[in-house]
């Protein structure tokens, strides 16, 4: 794997108070780092005080390892870089891995009680990849029970709060992770995404998440191309996409194969390419609320078409125009994909001492997911290729896709999910977040943006879907967003410099 660097204008000065490291940018600590104008060790106080001061108030970061262990660790990378080794663009960085992966040495709960004091032995291959660049694991993101809706609460460590309201919902599933990005408790997160859970909790806490490309960065998908992909979260671009670049790759073979047959097999290194692009005579479809089909809390869709300006004053042209497919069949169409995914917990549900310790939700959809047929999933893999066909039908002639990133602002924290919106019932615990399905189904690459505040005060974001396999395109545009709007960085929570 190459030895990514942050771009050029990474470069930033040491602050004159410490206390200000964690507001850089990951490419520019990265700089400070390499150049040993910054020691590892002082980056590590910096950010465990930081931690320390403002994590109770969303409970972002969990299983947080022994403060003497982490500055020892710190100390080792400083003796590193005396030495010339340097590991990588993250040498230094403190990582924190989302708790649905395994961090060896760590604990690895799923939010679940099941695995309350289950320790990871190994790391996943993304979390090597993290490890090889440099960083330091200092323990975990918190995340639902077994990464099941968008919203972050699990009975072993409690609930994740968005920073912009510390008495709602960070999202979720990546809710720790976005809420930790958010605070600069971490220069950059990682997270996982089935439905939306980059996006969303990104929404929610106004910063940066990509879904990638099919493949792009590999995981336990097997042969069957399912939802769930891996990705970065960041405060820029920038960051997001060097993440990207140690995230992806193709999986190494074993004696007994490659673990991901369906994995890209692409030089990570393009996910960091040049970001700078001309968008003028660019043509982005934009779906909104499908017609109506789609309901919506008010003031999101406002925020959300306010945001649309930024791209048409980069040149681009804005057309409201949908997919060819019914909207509803869509939703069918994920329900049973997910029914299909959650059987893999089935043994957990077969087990009668574990079964009444799954949350209800996890039960429904195992529940359905048993009673699926074979005709059920080839006729949901039908569907789904037809789907796909419709998307590249649209993207014929159109660059990328915009949708809503959430149909609500973030929530009371101790709601579990929203049952009405504008008056409409959500008749499962993920109706309310619909808005982001059809892009999981697709495959295609998703970067969720801020989008800007509603009158509340609190957050909301748009989707950029791009043609399958081009991420960096993706990336390009949503820089380009970046560089108008700044949002992580004109508009941070409140009570952060406290």
């Amino acid at each position: 794997m190459p030895d990514l660097e942050p771009a050029a204008d990474g470069d930033a000065e040491r602050p004159q108070d410490l206390g200000d490291l964690v507001h850089l940018e990951a490419r520019q600590l990265s700089a400070l780092i390499r150049d040993r104008r910054i020691s590892c060790v002082e980056v590590m106080e910096s950010y465990l005080e930081h931690i320390d001061r403002h994590n109770p108030r969303v409970n972002a970061i969990v299983s947080i390892r022994p403060r003497d262990e982490l500055l020892a660790e710190a100390g080792e990378r400083d003796r590193q870089l005396r030495d010339g080794d340097r590991r990588g663009w993250m040498h230094g960085f403190p990582h924190a891995v989302k708790d649905l992966a395994a961090a060896r040495g760590i604990r690895h709960t799923a939010g679940s009680v099941i695995h309350r004091d289950r320790v990871a032995d190994t790391d996943d291959l993304f979390v090597q990849r993290i490890r090889a660049a440099g960083a330091i694991i200092i323990g975990k993101t918190n995340t639902p029970e077994f990464g099941l809706g968008s919203q972050t609460y699990n009975p072993v460590f409690g609930t994740t709060a968005t920073p912009y309201d510390t008495d709602r919902t960070a999202g979720g599933s990546s809710g720790g992770a976005a809420a930790a990005v958010a605070l600069r408790m971490l220069p950059v997160a990682d997270g996982s995404d089935y439905m939306g859970s980059l996006r969303n909790p990104a929404a929610f806490c106004n910063v940066y998440g990509l879904r990638p490309s099919i493949g792009r960065v590999p995981n336990r998908a097997g042969f069957v191309a399912q939802l769930s992909a891996i990705g970065p979260m960041a405060r820029s671009v920038t960051d997001l996409a060097l993440l990207l670049s140690t995230q992806a790759g193709p999986d190494p073979y074993t004696p007994l194969g490659p673990h991901t047959p369906l994995g890209l097999d692409s030089d990570p290194a393009r996910s960091a390419g040049r970001l700078d692009r001309d968008f003028r005579g660019t043509k982005i479809a934009y779906v909104g609320d499908w017609d109506g089909y789609l309901a919506f809390e008010p003031g999101v869709l406002e925020v959300v078409e306010t945001a649309l300006g930024e791209f048409e004053a980069l040149g681009a042209r804005v057309d409201r125009v949908l997919p060819a497919f019914d909207p509803a069949r869509l939703f069918q169409l994920f329900l049973r994909w997910r029914w299909w995914a959650q059987t893999g917990n089935a043994e957990l549900y077969d087990d009668p001492a574990t079964r009444d310790l799954l949350k209800p939700e996890l039960r429904w959809e195992i529940e359905h997911g048993l009673r699926l047929t074979a005709r059920d999933i080839t006729e949901a893999v039908a569907e789904r290729q037809a789907w796909y066909a419709a998307v590249v039908d649209l993207q014929r002639n159109y660059d990328y896709i915009i949708a809503p990133s959430a149909q609500v602002f973030p929530f009371d924290k101790t709601v579990h999910w929203p049952t009405m919106i504008d008056g409409r019932p959500m008749d499962t615990y993920h109706r309310w977040m619909e808005t982001v399905a059809p892009w999981s189904l697709s495959g295609c690459p998703v970067a969720g943006v801020p989008a800007g505040f509603g009158d509340s005060g609190l957050p909301t974001g748009i989707q950029i879907v791009g043609r399958a396999g081009q991420d960096l395109a993706v990336l390009q545009l949503a820089h380009a967003y970046h560089r108008r709007t700044r949002w992580p960085q004109r508009r941070p929570p409140p009570g952060l410099a406290g």
